[in-house]
């Protein structure tokens, strides 16, 4: 049966795109996501929502075939890898040389 909460301002979700082969695998991408007011509408356009990412993780790059990727979705990740440094970096400590090096790589821009 379909879920027919609504959403509300505070909810925490799970994200999980994913691909599934029947009877042989399935790989998911997972992250925690908080339903938000929009704070990128015009003053004059009617109160939305939006999700905000909570939990932030490289992807595996190995798992990333670019050549199948269009643009935008190429810019989705590099925008979201950036992220992922921005918010996590700040966090390791800095004599930490070969973690905070293994963070930068796995974040880097993709192309």
């Amino acid at each position: 049966a379909p879920n027919t909460v609504a959403l509300r301002p505070g909810m925490i979700l799970s994200n999980e795109p994913g691909y599934y082969a029947d009877g042989a695998y399935g790989i998911r991408i997972e992250n925690l996501i908080v339903v938000r007011p929009s704070c990128h509408l015009p003053p004059e356009a009617r109160p939305s929502l939006e999700f905000e990412t909570l939990s932030f993780a490289p992807i595996d790059r190995a798992l990333i075939d670019t050549s199948i990727l269009t643009p935008p979705e190429i810019a989705w990740l590099d925008a979201y890898h950036a992220a992922v440094w921005e918010k996590v970096s700040p966090q390791l400590d800095p004599a930490e040389t070969a973690l905070r090096d293994w963070l930068l790589a796995a974040t880097a821009p993709l192309d």
